[in-house]
């Protein structure tokens, strides 16, 4: 059995916060609260500027921590206006937390110094480490998750970086007992569980073209694959929208294989630069292959549906009985995808799950999921246009 219990509520009361208090109080029974606890929170920016969100972390006997997102849902609603809180809660599991120091520059040690922190309270490794971070453009998600997996000695990693409806991503906030920062890392550890993860990202049957060997590369930055340059590569594979982000951001992923027995990752292409790099979301290797998707609506869909069968087909498993809670980030550019129908993924999901499991989904701006667990550790991924799941 799961050493967690959870419950889900949600909000959609964006402007009086004496209803949306009263709305998510009505859904969480305080007497049933073990002795650690922690609430995990998804929500439109709004809730912020009205004050909604301070109102109800106040209210609530346990710390709030999370992240913004462009729409979230769970079992009772799904909604762009709405706010979902999460409540983790236990005797035996132990939860620690930390705000880091302002992303800037070099950040390996703010991110360090933030998981000593919260590490030093429960005195030894985790067994799950929780991240919500802020959308920062200047910073590469992948150098987050290679600090926390050495600090943390490859302790498993799952979480997101916030993501808004904003043009210019203004009000991508990471959450911290209540508070938003659009510059500081959130981290929640837990010591005394047993994560499963799931992910999806793009079916088999949309691939375009070979396998390239990527022979040029800083960071995110894309410069060459087989020694030939990137914008040179695309343009042969017919690509031809390239100038225009949005084309590129939701039609066209990498779909990125380290070459060391993992699970293919999948990175979003943002832009070609002036001197024809291509600008991706996430690092990519010197010495790994990629090869380009093309992604809609139908495959964000189906991949999804696919994910979570074999996450409630594990889940059922009558050994381990029945989990606490499914946590699901998935990419905005699924989100984009979508079109005009951009709760279809909260909503099947919905259908799926039904009341099997409790769940919490909201949309990322990266997501954070170990593609497999060893004895050696958890082989961490910092996945774009990936759907992810947790179940504790």
């Amino acid at each position: 059995m799961s050493k967690l219990e959870s419950y889900v509520a949600s909000t959609t009361e964006v402007d009086d916060s004496e209803v949306a208090v009263q709305e998510i109080l009505a859904r969480i029974p305080l007497e049933k609260l073990k002795k650690n606890s922690v609430g995990i929170v998804a929500c439109h920016y709004e809730f912020d500027f009205s004050g909604v969100l301070k109102s109800i972390a106040e209210a609530l006997p346990f710390d709030v921590v999370g992240s913004v997102s462009s729409a979230q849902g769970t079992q009772g609603g799904a909604a762009v206006f709405e706010l979902v809180l999460t409540v983790l809660t236990s005797d035996e599991a132990e939860i620690a937390l930390a705000l880091s120091d302002p992303l800037e520059g070099d950040t390996q040690e703010v991110v360090r110094t933030a998981y000593d922190e919260a590490a030093g309270k429960l005195g030894s490794r985790p067994d799950l480490i929780l991240i919500h971070g802020p959308f920062m453009i200047q910073n590469n998600g992948d150098d987050y998750l290679t600090e926390l997996s050495a600090a943390s000695d490859n302790a498993p990693l799952f979480g997101t970086l916030a993501i808004d409806d904003t043009e210019d991503f203004r009000c991508c906030y990471s959450i911290h007992k209540g508070k938003t920062y659009n510059d500081r890392l959130v981290l929640t550890l837990l010591k005394g569980v047993e994560p499963r993860f799931y992910s999806a990202h793009i079916a088999p049957n949309k691939i375009v073209g070979d396998p390239a060997l990527v022979t040029s590369s800083e960071g995110a930055l894309l410069a060459e694959v087989n020694d030939r340059p990137i914008a040179e590569y695309l343009a042969g594979l017919g690509q031809t929208s390239l100038d225009d982000p949005d084309y590129a951001l939701v039609t066209m992923p990498f779909v990125l294989d380290y070459g060391d027995g993992t699970a293919p990752i999948s990175r979003i292409f943002i832009q070609l630069t002036p001197d024809g790099k291509a600008v991706l979301n996430g690092s990519v290797p010197v010495g790994s292959e990629l090869v380009i998707g093309s992604f809609d609506k139908e495959d964000a869909l189906e991949t999804t549906q696919v994910a979570i069968d074999e996450a409630l087909a594990q889940s059922a498993s009558p050994v381990d009985g029945r989990p606490a809670v499914m946590l699901m980030y998935s990419c905005i550019a699924r989100f984009l995808a979508l079109g005009a129908d951009y709760l279809a993924e909260i909503e099947q999901s919905q259908k799926q799950i039904g009341g099997k499991i409790p769940f919490m989904m909201a949309y990322s701006g990266g997501e954070y999921c170990p593609t497999e667990l060893t004895k050696r550790g958890a082989v961490n991924r910092f996945h774009n246009n990936a759907l992810v799941i947790c179940v504790l």
